[in-house]
């Protein structure tokens, strides 16, 4: 009697699964896939069921760096990561042997297969894009396995030091270029406000006078021993004290 209990309780115990709420469980009965169950408590027919878990969460997974030769012959490395989740326990088990490697393996190959139908200046400047070709070659293949990949990210792109000094040389060209045009344009809208102030003034000879006159308060408050005077003002002081001289005389 104590013997059969014995045998009872550890039938019992090898009969009892727990299934945490990010798993599933797919149930074989003499090797013939019946069905999924979990989460929660589970109970086997000893000897007869055995139960292989699957979880459901969000995998992440570094795709391996790799040489890759773009669409214009430019050799580089490239590192990505990928997002996947089952969605269908049952075909991660049945339809393939290692769901994870097999994702793993097609992702290396499809990175290296879509990134050679770009070019460089492409690959740099529309990465979302190419993110988003890359995901849904790989959920094409792995939509057969119940595996949905969420997102595909290239996380680093590693370029020859001869291209690297290209780049540089090609944007430090540009950043002189745009340099030299922002100058241009500075120019050429100040040449254009002096000659609207040169007509102003034109019209209102007495401005001239004014302004040079602010000009030497300006000087003047700097302490400088030399001050320059503009021969038109000159001509004005001339034109002054004669005037004085004239007015003592009639005097």
């Amino acid at each position: 009697m104590i013997y059969l209990i014995i045998v009872l309780i550890v039938l019992v115990a090898i009969s009892l699964r727990v299934v945490k709420e990010y798993d599933r469980g797919v149930i074989f009965f003499l090797g013939k896939a019946t069905g999924v169950r979990g989460p929660g408590l589970i109970i086997l027919i000893p000897i007869f069921e055995n139960m292989t878990k699957v979880t459901l969460r969000t995998i992440t997974m570094n795709i391996p760096s790799q040489k890759i030769i773009t669409k214009d012959n430019v050799s580089i490395d490239i590192a990505a990561v990928a997002y996947y989740h089952v969605v269908d326990s049952m075909k991660s088990v049945v339809a393939i042997e290692n769901v994870h490697e097999a994702v793993n393996q097609i992702s290396q190959t499809t990175v290296r297969n879509v990134i050679g139908r770009y070019m460089l200046d492409q690959l740099l400047s529309q990465t979302s894009d190419i993110n988003g070709a890359i995901k849904d070659v790989i959920d094409q293949h792995t939509e057969p396995w119940g595996v949905q990949v969420t997102a595909v990210e290239i996380k680093d792109i590693v370029l020859p030091d001869n291209m690297q000094r290209a780049m540089a040389k090609e944007a430090e060209a540009e950043r002189e270029r745009r340099a030299k045009i922002v100058a241009a344009e500075g120019e050429f809208q100040a040449a254009q406000k002096l000659g609207e102030a040169a007509d102003l003034i034109a019209t209102h000879p007495v401005a001239l006078q004014l302004r040079t006159l602010q000009t030497m308060s300006e000087i003047a408050t700097e302490k400088n021993s030399t001050i320059i005077f503009p021969a038109q003002f000159m001509t004005t002081v001339q034109e002054a004290i004669a005037t004085i001289k004239g007015d003592s005389r009639k005097a």
